[in-house]
């Protein structure tokens, strides 16, 4: 009798583990980026993923970075396998060829940037929360970002 109840009871937990719903898979974020202005085909364009404020928007040493020719007035960044959280996204135009958007004395950037919402402030960089978005239940996310002098 004991062996029985045993086996039923199993029977029981492996039935509903396998009902469980299967976890959701990890999400792609594709960015198509808007070069505009007369350089709008040189240099490189730099997408960088932050998960935290820290840093964002300059400071890509804490990013997912990747880089792709500029070509034309557009380019696009796809990020894979990405869990759900939030993120913000900088992007910038490197002009010069030294992977960074360079900033003048003041900290103002002086080559071509945006960042994710296309938030942009005249006297201050935008805040991590200004540029967040979501990536939640797996699903992919797609963003259009402005790369603006």
């Amino acid at each position: 009798m004991k062996t029985s109840a045993t086996a039923v009871f199993a029977l029981i937990f492996a039935s509903a583990a396998l009902a469980q719903p299967a976890a959701s898979s990890a999400a792609e974020l594709v960015v198509r980026v808007t070069v505009t202005g007369p350089k709008a085909a040189a240099g490189r364009v730099g997408c960088s993923l932050f998960t935290a404020a820290k840093g964002f928007p300059l400071d890509i040493s804490g990013a997912q970075t990747q880089w792709h020719p500029a070509s034309g007035a557009a380019a696009i960044c796809r990020f894979t396998d990405l869990a759900d959280g939030t993120y913000a996204l900088a992007v910038g135009q490197d002009l010069n060829g030294n992977s960074k958007v360079d900033t003048n004395v003041f900290g103002a950037p002086t080559e071509p940037w945006g960042v994710s919402n296309n938030v942009r402030h005249t006297l201050r960089p935008p805040k991590f929360e200004e540029a967040a978005f979501r990536v939640a239940d797996g699903r992919d996310v797609q963003l259009e970002v402005r790369v603006e002098p």
